[in-house]
């Protein structure tokens, strides 16, 4: 099978049991609270170093061959990775076809939940096609769980393509068929 599983709930699902009274709190140990848990995030960075470095050269390369590169997701990953792909043109002074990003719904979905437009993956793959993708070009899917089934569409029309693909996540249960990888 080509379908992408969590073999356990994805921790994205779950409660953070150190919040659960987060609402409960004074406003200076919700607060404290939140900035510690944010705190425990370089550390986490640190550890995918490797792997942050390995799509930062393909990337790179990527565009030395005149491809672009695309975030694709759902939801908040889709607005995301839109927000990252809006800044470049101004921050990097490249042209605005060179980072693009796509979100499950289209526009609308920048301002308005689009229900059941994550779990198309048929128009996950039509956006990859849409935009012409090709072997130079870089697809980097953002889903948090990382079983969005509109990610995986887009994921497997650019791998179909000849594009490298990426699945950004943050779900360490999570089971992609060997023909996905």
């Amino acid at each position: 099978s080509d379908t992408v599983r969590s073999t356990r709930r994805s921790p994205t699902e779950e409660r953070n049991p150190r919040s659960m009274n987060l609402d409960k709190l004074p406003l200076r140990e919700a607060i404290e609270l939140m900035l510690a848990e944010d705190a425990a995030i370089p550390k986490k960075l640190l550890a995918e170093r490797r792997n942050i470095e390995r799509v930062i050269e393909v990337a790179a390369r990527a565009f030395r061959r005149g491809g672009r590169l695309f975030y694709v997701g759902a939801g908040t990953s889709g607005r995301l990775g839109v927000l990252d792909a809006s800044e470049c043109p101004p921050t990097f002074r490249i042209s605005p076809d060179l980072v693009q990003g796509i979100i499950a719904g289209g526009q609308e979905a920048l301002w308005h939940s689009g229900e059941g437009a994550e779990d198309d993956a048929d128009a996950g793959g039509r956006a990859i096609e849409f935009r012409g993708v090709t072997g130079r070009d870089v697809v980097v899917g953002i889903a948090a769980s990382g079983t969005t089934p509109f990610v995986w569409g887009a994921l497997r029309e650019a791998k179909r393509r000849g594009a490298m693909t990426v699945l950004v996540c943050f779900n360490p249960f999570l089971n992609i068929p060997h023909a996905l990888r």
